[in-house]
């Protein structure tokens, strides 16, 4: 493809290129619907940018605009903008958008909207641009709002109330992505684009004026603005036809510049849309030149900005006349500009322009609106002086005549400007007001002393009643008010101001005063703030004292508790030491009371230890002195001091007649404490509250809690609590032996008493026994009395063993007279009625018969010998075998066929994108040639090889690999019964991952559901899959329609795939021929190609071009008579065909795969379930859109891509039948979705009845496709299903497939098996690392010196393996026994013992011995199922224990019955309560399900025929279309070979070049700013334009061809590289994607870049 550079007016509407190509009639109306799109969003940036400028505040992006502007408020601050006297801020609802952020549109937002239209009705604005209300609210019509936007912007500028809006179109950029959407939006509302260019002309020809006039002064003054002489060209534009105004000829230059200007840029702007979109025919006259609007809006643009630069010098000069001067000059139009409030003006203009530029930070001037603002601020200022002056001579007036009543109607008058004032305090007011004014000089208040005076009397009487309420929220609110003017508050302190005022004021009214003044108020909050700053120091201070007392220094704890703030007690520094002692303490004990190392000791606990502390000094003094006292006594002998100190020093109660005890005891214990030689010191410790100590000298008296250095304390002298301790023991000897003395008749009486208890006790004892021994005494009794008995019975007892002989005969003569008499009597009955005997045995046979039958089906627990006789149903007989042989082979066959075909699928696909690419690009020949030599070889030998490889499973491979693929069975087995972990991992992989791993793994794992297990097991993921995406990913309900869920994408391809293919086609395909087949059925629902049909059938009729214009609108088609008819009767046509399709569809439900339709209705319990407020016609379309639009609707529009019908190498549709099925796919998408035809298919509105009618059958259509019930009862297969059928599972899985799920498990383990005891981590771990394929074959599968190895080895990969699935907790030898295997193995031998030992129970059966003649019957049975066990392949075949159980013998298996039997019932499956009758139940039902089982495969057997002969047809087709593309590459390969001499492609696609060494191209090097130019590169994040020179860019080709290496430099320093591959840009290219990320930063055109490389590289 060949590229030029654009000229750079040229530029791309949205990032396509500018190409020699030509375009297709499909392309070319694509290309139109872009631009359009693009054009749309370049108007909706100039409205966006206009409205910015106007309203001075940000509006919502360009893609998110036309959502923002529904709610009106944007348009009513626009409306507010050139209209201030129509629409205010009041007028707008809710102008901040908070309701509409909280809870979206509400219905009074439309009024927002009629606001901005009667604003523009007021200004004039032609009607003919207004939208409807409903056109913005409920977006009906958007583009005409902005189009109406536009129309507003010119009229404004015209006007002079507005700047011109700007135009954008071509100048600003959108992704692909926003113009593709905003495409699909205007496609969605079916929306007309208005004509943006002809808002001129229109706005023109609506003001009622001369036209033409008006036309020729108009082309007059361009003419003469062009010519660039001012005075010329003001004289045209004085011209009254011209209809201008405020024209002034002193300003001739400065119009003749603006105009010039505006005119230039008017042509750039036309010259780019002719280059663009717009043709020859449709550019307007007015494109280049400027309209009258135009001119006049610059005309006022230049008088605007003279008349303001006018009054802005006037504002900076301070010169009051030249400002009144420019304020009424008529440019600016300025409304309410009074003389005598010139000064007020200037004033006012001054501070605000002042403020403009502090704001700024440079010069700025004012603008019309801000000028205006500040004229009509001034004039009410003025206005409000004046009264204001006049209302403060009222007020002095009545304060002077003492009148309250009067005084405050004055202050209330809203022209006083004063602030609140209340009616109940007007006695205060009076009073306070009085007072101040007699206080004033002039005994007059000015306005501001007033102010002053009233605001801070108002706020005081307002908390004054606070205070009479006792409304502690409004005290402080009144008390932080700033008007009230106290001082020294302190925010934190208000709730003490409050209670103490409250305090104050209750005082104050006992004492009869009303009210609190301002200086009472005052002084509260000073006395409060003094009495809280104390409380505050005194807080420091008792953490000093804490902080010291942590310290451990007494003396700094001493100077803290002396600290004046801290207001303690009785501080005695000489304490100092104890003081730091008890504190501590006190402080360790409450840290750990509270558990809290940082709590402190508060006030009153320091308090409480300095005293304790002094006490304790106080007491120990006391008792040092007496210590050494009575020491120094008993040192001397004299015992008269003794009683005396212990009294008065002690403080103990002595005895005087004990003095000579005390006395004596104390010397004798002073002398065991006297050593000899002893060097004591004077000093003597006591210890204090058994924790502190202290310490006295007994020669000085002095003491202290400092141990003295070097000194030890006196150890032979008696200490005080050995005092005490001495003393109290002597008083209380002394006090015990008069105690007895005085009561020794009372002992004597204690005594007696416990004796008397003593004897009462052992008597109460003796009782008990005898009472307990009762019934030992009774059995004695007992014992006699049956002696006695015993004897006499003896002796009756002999008497008639003395006798036996007569007594047997008596007893026989009786007993056979009886028997006798009855025997007869019944016996003459039955000859009596022999006749009616044989009937009811007939009977009663025959509904036993039925009676057993009907039991074995239907009874809950049938009984043992009904099932003895239905037990040979569960033998398997030689047909059995070779049925079972023949749905294995078909089913392997099916699956290899439904591989290949994919994988051929695949190729071909890829082919066709390969040479659709090689037809545009000319691109590199050998890669079509490889792909296609590869696709020739799968066609034949490796598909061949897929058939013909060994599917023997684990016997296939070695010896030592076979027990990891045995795990690996277990693994799969694992992962097809219980869904839970596939759905997990399905939504653990990104999408792209997982869709390929559903087509590969998850189909291969189900065998593509090709019998009913793996159907079952299917259908049970699909549905734990469905209901785990709904309700993780779905969160409205519509999100199943407008996304494209997994699972649903999922079940569709999987039914309209290999299994469901035969029955789509089945259901479409005989109405889909009849469509097609029809040559006459010609069905055109586009007015416009109607139109041009009919006008070219005219054409070709007559042989002379048409007069009628060739390109028209929908509704200039729909004016001519023969459109009308023509697609009436299309319409006709398409009800008919439609019905047919219908017919088809509905009659055709119990087609439909029961996997669709079972989906179906797990997707609508699902959403009903989580979306219970649903209605039914809502999960009715979301259902409809699964069967219809996903399942079938694809098939109709396209039946040649689905195999609905049979198609040729080549062939195609042709475009009128694809467009007949088109049409029919849209009515049936309309008719199941409920929607009708509006917008632009408003001309198939009359089909809007038959769609609701249709409807309505589709509705119950839907509703009886859901009704299908559960697998389970579908296919009767339940929980021990795997363990009765004949063959095991099996799939067929690739070793590269096997390693990847694999990978993919270990991988996403921990969220798909959280549990560490889940069986698949048991699994995983005993699988180990992911194997390559190498060590998954085992050593030596592949030579290691081959040099083919790595694609051997990818071949061996895609080597099909068949796995034999099996539980790895079936029941084996030496293992533990898993239940369920265990049941199955005890009913089979139980089948085995009843089929050959009778008997009513199995417990009965078990517990009889069996006779030998059953045991010979057994043994034949036996030796019968070994004969048919040999001939039974080894895949049917059952494990070995099983078949070791059934040889065995009949009394061996009763034995492993029980035993079985009592393992079952401690896992509660069975009750020998109930006589083990749950399995005979369990084995009835299997005796059913073999015979459903033996149906269900004959069926299986057809429809497995049937599927495989149309997988066969596919291939057929597919091997046709390989040859249909050989033949295409060969006839390219032969113009290739001519065209080129200098190159040849070889068949094996590798190319030769001549010379003996390959010639490697040379590297290009290009700045960015040179890529940029060449439109390359668009962009580069965070680097400016201006910087591009410093980036190089280097391109190297690579080893392969279409292989490059591009590196990037920053001022020559290497920053990143990157690998580009062509084949890449050519798959973008043809994906349509036209931008993409390089780098992750730079920007760049695909289009071009390839253009580049193809150039360069290519020379193309």
């Amino acid at each position: 493809m060949h590229h030029e550079e654009l000229a750079p007016l040229q530029r791309p509407r949205y990032g396509s290129i500018v190409d020699d190509e030509r375009l297709s009639a499909e392309e070319m109306d694509e290309r139109r619907r872009q631009n359009i799109a693009y054009e749309y969003l370049c108007h909706l940036e100039e409205a966006k940018r206009w409205m910015e400028v106007c309203l001075e505040e940000e509006l919502p992006p360009t893609t998110e605009l036309e959502e923002g502007l529904r709610n009106g408020v944007y348009l009513a601050k626009l409306a507010k903008f050139f209209a201030p006297n129509v629409v205010s801020d009041k007028k707008i609802y809710d102008v901040e958008q908070s309701r509409y952020k909280r809870s979206g549109l509400h219905f009074r937002h439309t009024d927002n909207t009629v606001q901005w239209l009667r604003a523009m009705e007021s200004i004039g604005l032609p009607k003919i641009f207004y939208p409807e209300t409903t056109d913005v609210y409920d977006r009906k019509n958007i583009p005409r709002m902005i189009y109406c936007i536009h129309a507003l912007s010119l009229y404004l500028f015209k006007l002079g109330l507005a700047p011109q809006i700007q135009d954008l179109l071509g100048k600003v950029d959108f992704t692909e992505e926003e113009i593709s959407n905003m495409r699909k939006e205007l496609e969605k509302y079916g929306i007309q684009m208005p004509s943006f260019s002809k808002i001129g002309g229109i706005l023109a020809s609506e003001l009622s004026v001369d036209e033409a006039a008006l036309h020729a002064a108009v082309i007059a003054i361009n003419e003469a603005i062009e010519k660039g002489i001012a005075e010329q060209t003001i004289v045209t534009l004085r011209n009254p036809n011209a209809m201008l105004l405020n024209v002034d000829e002193e300003l001739a230059q400065d119009y003749q510049n603006e105009l010039f200007e505006a005119k230039r840029r008017k042509e750039s702007n036309a010259r780019l849309k002719v280059n663009g979109t717009i043709s020859e025919e449709e550019r307007d006259v007015y494109e280049e030149l400027l309209t009258q609007s135009e001119i006049q809006g610059n005309i006022n643009k230049i008088n605007i900005h003279i008349a303001l630069v006018q009054v802005n010098e006037a504002i900076d000069w301070q010169d009051e006349v030249a400002l009144m001067a420019g304020l009424n000059r008529p440019a600016l139009s300025l409304l309410e500009v009074l003389p005598q409030n010139s000064s007020w003006y200037l004033l006012q203009l001054c501070d605000s322009k002042e403020q403009k530029m502090q704001t700024a930070g440079v010069p700025n001037m004012l603008d019309k609106s801000e000028i205006q603002k500040e004229v009509s601020v001034a004039n009410a200022e003025a206005e409000a002086h004046k009264l204001k002056l006049i209302a403060v001579d009222n007020i002095n007036t009545a304060i002077r005549n003492c009148d309250p009543s009067k005084t405050l109607v004055a202050l209330m008058k809203p022209e006083a400007q004063l602030p609140v004032v209340h009616s109940f305090a007007a006695a205060v007011y009076q009073t306070e007001l009085f007072n101040l004014q007699q206080q004033n000089a002039v005994n007059y208040l000015a306005h501001e002393e007033l102010s002053i005076a009233v605001e801070m009397l108002s706020a005081v009487v307002l908390l004054n009643q606070a205070l009479e309420n006792k409304d502690m929220l409004k005290i402080k609110n009144h008390l932080s008010n700033p008007c009230i003017g106290f001082s020294n508050l302190e925010e934190e302190n208000f709730h003490r101001y409050a209670d103490t005022l409250l305090s104050i004021k209750s005082e104050a009214s006992s004492q009869g005063q009303d009210y609190l003044s301002w200086n009472d108020i005052q002084n509260c909050i000073d006395m409060v703030n003094m009495q809280i700053q104390e409380e505050n120091e005194r807080i420091i201070a008792i953490g000093h004292i804490n902080e010291a007392i942590d310290q451990g220094n007494p003396e700094k704890t001493l100077e803290t508790l002396l600290l004046p703030t801290a207001k303690l007690q009785d501080v005695r520094p000489v304490n100092a030491r104890h003081y730091q002692d008890v504190l501590h303490y006190a402080k360790a004990q409450k840290c750990k009371e509270s558990q809290d190392e940082s709590a402190l000791l508060w006030l009153d606990e320091i308090q409480k230890g300095i005293s304790d502390a002094n006490n304790n000094i106080k007491e120990a003094v006391i008792l040092a002195v007496g210590t050494s006292a009575i020491n120094k006594s008993l040192e001397k002998g004299d015992s008269q001091p003794i009683l005396m100190i212990l009294q008065s020093k002690f403080g103990l109660r002595v005895i005087p007649e004990c003095a000579e005890t005390y006395f004596r005891n104390l010397s004798e214990a002073k002398k065991l404490k006297t050593r000899e030689d002893s060097n004591e010191s004077p000093w003597i410790k006591l210890v204090m509250k058994n924790i502190y100590d202290y310490y006295y000298n007994v020669d000085t008296e002095e003491g202290t809690c400092v141990a003295p250095e070097g000194v030890v304390p006196k150890t032979s002298w008696l200490t005080g609590e050995e005092i005490q301790n001495i003393v109290g023991q002597v008083t209380a000897d002394y006090n015990r032996e008069q105690l007895w003395l005085a009561n020794e008749n009372l002992i004597v009486q204690l005594q007696a008493r416990a004796r008397g208890f003593l004897v009462r006790k052992n008597y109460q004892e003796r009782k008990a026994y005898l009472q307990n021994q009762e019934p030992s005494a009774i059995k004695i009794q007992a014992f006699w009395k049956g002696f006695k008995q015993r004897k006499s019975y003896v002796d009756r007892l002999k008497v008639l063993q003395g006798n036996v002989a007569a007594i047997v005969k008596i007893q026989s003569w009786v007993k056979m007279w009886l028997a006798r008499t009855a025997y007869r009597k019944r016996l003459q009955y039955f000859k009596d009625h022999n006749d009616e005997i044989v009937k009811i045995q007939a009977f009663l046979r025959a509904n036993k018969a039925r009676e057993d039958y009907r039991t074995l089906i239907g009874a809950e627990n049938p009984p043992l010998a009904v099932l003895r006789k239905f037990a040979y149903l569960l033998e398997q007989s030689d047909l059995d075998f070779q049925e079972e042989l023949e749905v294995t082979r078909l089913r392997e066959e099916v699956v290899t066929k439904i591989r290949s075909n994919q994988q051929l699928e695949k190729d071909l696909n890829l082919m066709d994108i390969k040479i659709g690419l090689l037809v545009k690009n000319r691109i590199t020949l050998q890669d079509v040639v490889l792909h296609s030599k590869k696709l020739n070889k799968k066609s034949k030998t490796q598909l061949e090889e897929m058939v013909m490889v060994d599917k023997q499973g684990i016997k296939g491979l070695s010896k030592e690999r076979r027990k990891k693929l045995e795990a690996y069975q277990h693994l799969f087995y694992l992962l097809q019964t219980n869904p839970t972990y596939l759905a997990k991992l399905i939504f653990q992989m990104p999408q792209n991952k997982s869709t390929k791993f559903m087509d590969t793994v998850i189909f291969t794992l189900y065998n593509y559901a090709s019998n009913q297990r793996e159907e079952y097991l299917l259908l049970k993921l699909f549905k734990t899959a469905l209901e785990e995406e709904i309700n993780s990913k779905v969160d409205q309900i519509q999100d199943i329609v407008t996304g494209n869920p997994t699972v649903i994408k999922m079940v569709v391809s999987f039914n309209r795939g290999a299994r469901g293919q035969n029955t789509l086609r089945q259901l479409l395909a005989p109405v889909v021929k009849e469509i097609m087949e029809d040559k006459s059925l010609i069905i055109n629902t586009s007015p416009v190609d109607v139109y041009k049909s009919w006008v070219n059938q005219l054409e070709m009729q007559t042989g002379e071009a048409s007069k009628l214009p060739y390109d028209v609108t929908t509704e200039q088609a729909l004016t001519h008579t023969e459109v009308v008819n023509k697609l009436e009767s299309s319409i006709q046509s398409l009800r008919a065909v439609t019905d047919k399709v219908l017919t088809s569809i509905f009659s055709s439900l119990n087609m439909m795969p029961y996997g669709m339709r079972y989906i179906a209705k797990v997707l609508k319990s699902s959403l009903h379930e989580k979306f219970p407020d649903a209605t039914e016609d809502e999960l009715l379309k979301i259902v409809g859109n699964l069967l219809y639009y996903r399942y079938m609707n694809p098939a109709i529009v396209a039946p040649d891509g689905f195999d609905i019908i049979d198609m040729t190498a080549g062939g195609q549709i042709h475009p009128d039948q694809r467009r007949n099925l088109g049409c029919v796919a849209k009515v049936l998408q309309h008719a199941a979705s409920n929607k009708l035809f509006e917008g632009e298919s408003e001309h198939l509105s009359s089909m809007n009845t038959y769609l609701s009618q249709t409807y309505q059958k589709f509705r119950n259509f839907f509703q009886a496709a859901c009704d299908v019930p559960e697998p389970e009862e579908k296919f009767n297969i339940d929980e021990y299903s795997d363990m009765v059928t004949l063959s095991k599972p099996v799939i067929y899985i690739s070793i590269e497939e096997i390693i990847n799920t694999h990978s993919l498990l270990l991988e996403h383990q921990d969220a798909i098996a959280t549990e560490p005891n889940d069986l698949l981590n048991e699994l995983l771990e005993g699988l180990g690392p992911v194997p390559d394929v190498e060590s998954f074959l085992g050593e030596g599968a592949v030579d290691p010196n081959d040099p083919n190895r790595e694609s051997t080895l990818n071949q061996l990969a895609k080597t099909e393996i068949s796995l034999s699935l099996t539980s790895k907790y079936e029941l084996r030898e030496g293992e533990d026994q898993d239940l369920k295997s265990l049941m199955i193995k005890t009913k089979r031998l139980i089948v085995d013992v009843i089929r050959t030992q009778p008997g009513d129970t199995l417990l009965e059966i078990l517990e009889t011995p069996a006779t030998a003649q059953q045991e010979s019957v057994h043994l034949k049975l036996v030796e019968k199922r070994a004969i048919l066990d040999s001939k039974t392949p080894e895949k049917m075949k059952h494990s070995k224990s099983i078949f070791e159980d059934g040889q065995l013998p009949i009394e061996q298996k009763k034995r492993k019955i029980q035993r079985n039997l009592r393992t079952l019932e401690q896992a509660g499956l069975v009750s020998s309560a109930t006589k083990y009758q749950e399995i005979i139940n369990e084995i009835a039902k299997d005796i059913r399900n073999q015979r459903r089982y033996r149906h269900h495969r004959k069926a299986e057997l057809v429809k497995l025929q049937q599927t495989l002969n149309a997988l066969n047809s596919k291939t057929a087709f597919y091997e046709e279309q390989i040859n249909y593309y050989n033949t295409y590459i060969k006839t390219c390969l032969d113009n290739l070979t001519r065209k080129n001499s200098r190159r040849s492609i070889k068949l094996d696609g590798k190319e030769e070049v001549k010379g003996s060494k390959k010639l490697k191209q040379a590297s290009l090097k290009y700045t960015a700013a040179r890529l940029h130019e060449k439109g390359v590169i668009l962009e580069i994040e965070d680097l400016q334009t201006n910087q591009f020179k410093n980036v190089m860019f280097d391109i190297t080709p690579g080893e392969e061809v279409g292989d490059f290496e591009i590196k990037a430099k920053f001022l020559g320093v290497e920053m990143e590289k990157v690998q580009l591959h062509f084949q890449d840009l050519l798959q973008m290219q043809y994906e349509g994607v036209a931008v993409m990320k390089m780098f992750d930063k730079a920007k760049v055109n695909v289009n071009l870049l390839i253009f580049l490389l193809n150039k360069k590289f290519y020379g193309k």
